[in-house]
C-alpha cells in the first residue's frame, strides 16, 4: 500500500472525500516521515505532535469544511500562527506566540487545512540569520532562500502543500533547487496582514505543491472570483521563450534546459517563439533591489529601535541604508516599475504562457549562499503571476527550474498553461 505521506495533495484529497483516508492517519505519516528524515533536511522550525493529532481528529469528526479539508499544510515561519510560536528565525523573537493567526492561515483553516507546523525561513524572510535546512535532492547544495524549509519539505514528502512568499525570488528558487512546483500569484491577490513585511510593495504569499493540479486546490481558496480555466491542450498553445535582459548570468545548464524546453513543446505541437523585452525592461532586475532594500529598511526599523545593537549586521546595514538609495531614486523606480507593468501584460497577452529561466543554473553548494535571484526579481516587479515547473537536470544532478510568467489577474489561465507544458517538460 501506497504510504499516505507519498500521495500528492490532490490523490490525498480524493481519498479523505472517499473515506479511505483520514485526516489523522495522514498526519500520522507525515510525522512519520519527518521523524525519519528531518534530522537530515532540518526544514521544521516548530512542529507539536500531539497538537497536530488532535486538530486532525477534529477535522476527521467534523463536517468537511472546504476543498483542504484534512490535508497537512507547512506554513513559513515568518506567518502568525494562533497556536504555534512565529519566530522569524530571529533571536529576537525566539518563543514569541503572537495569538492569532495571519490572514493567509486563517483561510486555510476555514478550508479544512492541517496546519502542520512551521517551515524554516531566512531571518524576516530578507537576509540575516539562514535557514538550518538542507536540500533534499542534494545535502551539499542550498534549498534557497527564504522559503527554505517550504520548498524542502514538500521536496522530501513531508507534507504535501507549504506557503512560502516571494519579494525577489523567495519561492521560484527554492522550487526551481528542490525540484518542485511553486506558484507566486499576482501581487496583492492575498491578504499579507498577519505576515511579516519585508517589501510593502513587493512580498507576496504563495505556495509549494507537486504538481499544477495541487497549485490549483490551494489556488481556489484563496481566489474570491470562483471557477477555472479550462484544461489547455499543448497542440496550438502559444508559448514566447523569453531569456530576459539579464540572460548573460544563465549557466550553460539553464541554457540548455530553456532550449530543450522549446524543442520538446514544438514537437508536442505547441507554438513556441523567442521573445525579447523592450529595452526599457533591461533596468527592471537592479530596481527591484533598490525597491526591495529601500522598503526593507522601513519595514525593519521597529526591530533596530526596539532591539538597539542587537539587529543582526546584514539586517542593520539595511535599516543604516549602506547602499545609499535616495528617495529620489526610489520615485523613479517606482514610476518605471508602474509603467512597464501594463505594457508587460500587453505583450504576455500575444500568447498563452511566457517561459523564462527561474534560476542562473543547480542550486549553489553550501547553505549560506541561498543563490542569485537574478532571474526572478523582475518578474515580482511586474507583479504577475509565477509557477516554478521541475524541468531539467544539471550536470551534478542537481534540478533546474522553469518558469511560467503572464500577466497580472491572469493566474488561473496561467496555471492551465503550466498544466499543459508541464505535462512535457517535468523532469520528473
Amino acid at each position: 500500500m501506497t504510504d499516505p505521506a507519498d500521495l500528492s495533495a490532490s490523490e490525498a484529497a480524493t481519498a479523505l472525500r472517499a473515506g479511505t483516508l483520514t485526516a489523522e492517519r495522514l498526519a500520522s505519516a507525515c510525522l512519520d516521515r519527518i521523524d525519519a528524515r528531518d534530522d537530515t533536511i532540518r526544514a521544521w522550525a516548530f512542529l507539536d505532535r500531539d497538537l497536530i493529532l488532535r486538530n486532525a481528529r477534529v477535522l476527521d469528526a467534523a463536517p468537511v469544511r472546504g476543498p483542504l479539508h484534512g490535508l497537512p499544510v507547512g506554513v513559513k515561519d515568518v506567518m502568525q500562527t494562533f497556536d504555534m510560536p512565529t519566530q522569524y528565525n530571529s533571536p529576537l523573537y525566539q518563543g514569541h506566540f503572537p495569538g492569532v493567526d495571519a490572514a493567509c492561515v486563517s483561510l486555510l483553516r476555514s478550508a479544512g487545512a492541517l496546519i502542520l507546523g512551521k517551515t524554516d525561513t531566512v531571518e524576516f524572510a530578507a537576509t540575516g540569520h539562514r535557514a538550518a535546512t538542507r536540500n533534499p535532492r542534494d545535502l551539499a547544495r542550498t534549498p534557497g532562500g527564504s522559503s527554505s524549509g517550504s520548498a524542502a519539505a514538500v521536496a522530501d514528502h513531508h507534507v504535501p502543500l507549504a506557503l512560502g512568499t516571494q519579494t525577489a525570488g523567495s519561492m521560484t528558487r527554492p522550487a526551481s533547487f528542490c525540484g518542485v512546483w511553486s506558484m507566486k500569484p499576482t501581487w496583492g491577490m492575498i491578504n499579507r496582514e498577519g505576515s511579516k513585511i519585508y517589501s510593502n510593495t513587493l512580498d507576496t504569499i504563495g505556495w509549494f505543491a507537486g504538481s499544477a493540479a495541487d497549485l490549483a486546490l490551494v489556488y481556489d481558496v484563496y481566489d474570491q472570483e470562483p471557477g477555472s480555466a479550462p484544461p489547455l491542450a499543448i497542440r496550438g498553445l502559444r508559448v514566447a521563450l523569453c531569456r530576459t535582459p539579464v540572460w548573460d548570468k544563465a549557466s550553460d545548464a539553464t541554457r540548455a534546459a530553456l532550449a530543450a524546453a522549446g524543442e520538446a513543446l514544438s514537437a508536442a505541437g505547441a507554438i513556441v517563439t523567442d521573445l525579447t523585452l523592450p529595452t526599457a525592461f533591461d533596468s527592471l532586475p537592479e530596481q527591484q533591489v533598490l525597491i526591495m532594500r529601500a522598503e526593507g529598511r522601513n519595514a525593519l526599523l521597529p526591530e533596530a529601535r526596539a532591539f538597539p545593537g542587537r539587529l543582526e549586521p546584514r539586517l542593520q546595514e539595511m535599516v543604516d541604508n549602506v547602499d545609499g538609495y535616495t528617495r529620489t531614486e526610489l520615485l523613479a523606480a517606482y514610476d518605471h516599475a508602474a509603467a512597464c507593468r501594463p505594457r508587460f501584460d500587453a505583450i504576455a497577452t500575444g500568447f498563452d504562457a511566457v517561459l523564462a529561466p527561474s534560476a542562473v543554473g543547480e542550486a549553489p553548494l553550501g547553505r549560506e549562499d541561498t543563490g542569485d535571484w537574478v532571474f526572478n526579481g523582475m518578474w515580482t516587479l511586474l507583479h504577475g503571476p509565477n509557477i516554478n515547473i521541475p524541468a531539467a537536470t544539471g550536470p551534478n544532478g542537481a534540478p533546474i527550474g522553469l518558469t511560467v510568467v503572464g500577466g497580472r489577474y491572469r493566474d488561473r489561465a496561467i496555471l492551465a498553461a503550466a498544466a499543459a507544458i508541464g505535462e512535457v517538460i517535468d523532469s520528473r
